[in-house]
């Protein structure tokens, strides 16, 4: 998933190509958009701030009325083929104005990250890609009724493998598709039986290994915590700290002093 704030009103032509994706705008403003194939086949959505629309890849052109912002969330092909399981396509036509809970909930969380300077990585963002192409399938998309739904989940060995990539990739950024390639899946197909095997996403899976790692670490004598961070895959010191409370309900810190206070022999690392 590519993420991007566009601003129209600002440019001389404030039209916009979009041929190769298709994309997700929330709204940052108050506005008006004219949508449509051609210039010669606009028509007027208006907007209030926060509300989601849906432009499918055939929308050529669209532009706004007076200054507008908007936060882009552009869904590749590849994900919602992925995600239909081949077997289904998003139904075409423009669907401005979506009122969807799930897919809210998503470009919530995206935007949240980015205010945050992405600080997850590259497996986040595969993931809400993922689901929210799911979401867009299930709403619009047009399946095979014969089609049976997956059973079960991933077996011993493959959830194995799974655990022994992460082990070794600690301290460096995973994706969904690499995860997925180790164990011969595709993305979605992985991410749906990997959440029926364990009741957790591939992202989840990956902060808890790499807090349990962490806990692992502090109770290593003199060790820093942003030595810790960087070594269990964190890009800075404050996501670490922020996962490991929500995971564990302490900081670092505190877990940190509280198994080094029954020896005060130990001086722990400033």
């Amino acid at each position: 998933m590519r993420v991007a704030v566009d601003v129209l009103g600002s440019v001389k032509d404030p039209y916009m190509q979009v041929h190769d994706e298709h994309v997700l705008a929330m709204m940052m403003r108050h506005g008006a958009i004219e949508v449509g194939p051609r210039r010669a086949a606009m028509r007027r959505v208006t907007f209030q701030a926060g509300e989601i629309g849906f432009f499918p890849r055939h929308t050529e052109r669209w532009v706004g009325a007076g200054d507008q912002e908007r936060l882009l969330f552009r869904i590749s092909d590849a994900a919602l083929v992925a995600a239909s399981d081949g077997i289904g396509t998003l139904v075409e036509g423009h669907r401005c104005k979506m009122v969807d809970a799930r897919l809210a909930a998503l470009i919530a969380a995206v935007n949240a990250e980015r205010i945050a300077g992405f600080p997850s990585g590259r497996l986040f963002l595969d993931s809400v890609e993922q689901a929210a192409a799911a979401a867009l399938i299930d709403a619009y998309g047009g399946r095979s009724l014969s089609v049976q739904p997956f059973r079960g989940g991933l077996g011993p060995a493959r959830l194995r493998t799974i655990t022994e990539l992460v082990h070794a990739n600690m301290e460096d950024e995973l994706t969904l598709v690499e995860m997925a390639q180790s164990v011969d899946m595709s993305p979605p197909h992985f991410a749906r039986m990997f959440r029926k095997s364990t009741g957790e996403t591939p992202h989840q899976f990956v902060l808890r290994n790499r807090i349990e790692r962490g806990k692992e670490m502090l109770c290593t004598p003199r060790v820093r915590i942003l030595d810790v961070a960087v070594a269990c895959g964190f890009k800075t010191q404050q996501h670490f700290a922020r996962v490991f409370r929500r995971l564990c309900g302490t900081s670092p810190r505190e877990y940190q002093l509280e198994r080094w206070s029954s020896d005060p022999s130990e001086q722990l690392p400033q």
